[in-house]
This record gives C-alpha cells, structure tokens and sequence, in this order.
C-alpha cells in the first residue's frame, strides 16, 4: 500500500483547486481527464470518473443478479397467492378480449 500524501491548497476566488503534482502524477491525472467530486457531511472525495463509472457498473451489476435470484425465487413459489392471483386476473382479462374480438368480428364489424 502506498504512503498517504497530505497537501494543503487553497480554494481560489472562482471557487476552484489545484491538486498539487504528486498527487496528479501518482493518480495519472492529465490535463482534461474528468474527474467526479462526492460530498458526503463536512468531507469530500475526488476520484477520476472512469473508475468511479467502472465501481457503479459493478455494483449494480451484482444487484442485479441477486435481484434477479430473489425474483426467482418468488415467481417459482407455488404457493405465491399474489402472483397467481395476478395470473389468474390476466388469463380471464386476456379470454374476455378474445371472445369479445371473435363476437366482433363475427359482426362485420373491426375491433
């Protein structure tokens, strides 16, 4: 593990810092690299933004997959009564549609 670095700067009248040289070499920080800025109570982080993007991407996509088992589980449960209820109102809404499509059209007339 690398040795922290403490620096003071100073914020500028337009409100803006300079990170000081070490720091912008040891992170690889170049002219125009973006970088993404968090306040979180009285403290602040920095960090470049690909890494921050990269950190987001892999957390959402464990989310996902747990979120995806948990639905899983649910909608295999048997014995789910609010989804089979829902089902159940789906199957009767859906076969009202169709016999009310087929009385229709056997009418001549267009649904």
């Amino acid at each position: 593990m690398e040795e922290s670095i403490i620096k003071t700067i100073r914020v500028s009248e337009k409100g803006q810092i300079a990170i000081p040289i070490e720091i912008r070499e040891r992170l690889d920080i170049l002219q125009g690299d973006e970088l993404v800025i968090v306040q979180n109570d009285q403290k602040l982080l920095i960090e470049k933004a690909p890494k921050i993007s990269k950190k987001i991407k892999d957390d959402f996509k464990d989310i996902l997959k747990y979120s995806e088992q948990s639905l899983k589980d649910v909608w295999d449960n048997p014995d789910d009564e609010i989804w089979n209820s829902y089902l159940k109102h789906r199957e009767s809404t859906d076969s009202r549609v169709c016999s009310r499509t087929r009385h229709t059209s056997a009418l001549g007339k267009s649904s």
